[in-house]
């Protein structure tokens, strides 16, 4: 009998549950703080005189934006942390092994990244000048191209047609005022 252990016995005789990194664990967890946040910082959005007693004020939809996001990044946490459980599981039956290997949290494509932020940037500082239907449509044409997607009738057909259809529920359905933009006020086209 030799006096080492091995791995399948840790030292102190119970294993502790370690928790192994992963894009979708760090994506869920980053996105749940954001719409933690987003949803905090909605409470900062003033009532118009009246607005407390309409169903539908300028925090709703921030609020149901956090909701939903905090709800859809909890399930994104939930599912990898259930992979992860999974694999554990698996490669403890395959190998006699129950210690995970923690994956890179920078495996990610940073130039990728750092270009979506950009394209968010211009988006940005666009959406005044040219307004909302020209500005979204570049911003979405340019983040699809940045994303790899080349063909003309994917960039065109998934950009332009979206972007009118939102534009029209929240201008026509929802009586949301979007500015033309400064560049269709200069022309005489609104504003």
């Amino acid at each position: 009998m030799s006096n080492h252990q091995t791995p399948t016995q840790p030292a102190s005789g119970t294993s502790k549950p370690s928790l192994s990194l992963n894009k979708d664990l760090i994506g869920g967890l980053i996105f749940l703080a954001l719409s933690i946040g987003y949803g905090l910082s909605a409470q900062m959005i003033p009532y118009f005189p009246g607005d407390e007693y309409e169903p539908f004020t300028a925090r709703t939809l921030p609020y149901v934006l956090s909701v939903l996001g905090t709800v859809l990044s909890l399930s994104l946490v939930i599912s990898a942390l259930r992979e992860q459980q999974q694999k554990k599981q698996e490669k403890a039956q395959q190998q006699g092994l129950d210690l995970p290997q923690l994956q890179p949290a920078l495996g990610y494509d940073w130039s990728t990244v750092i270009k979506l932020l950009a394209i968010m940037v211009i988006y940005a500082m666009g959406l005044k000048w040219m307004g909302f239907v020209i500005s979204t449509t570049f911003f979405l044409f340019a983040g699809f191209w940045v994303l790899g997607e080349r063909r003309k009738k994917v960039l065109f057909g998934a950009s332009l047609p979206f972007v009118l259809a939102f534009w029209f529920a929240l201008t026509q359905l929802l009586d949301i005022y979007l500015a033309p933009g400064q560049l269709f006020a200069a022309l005489g086209f609104g504003g």
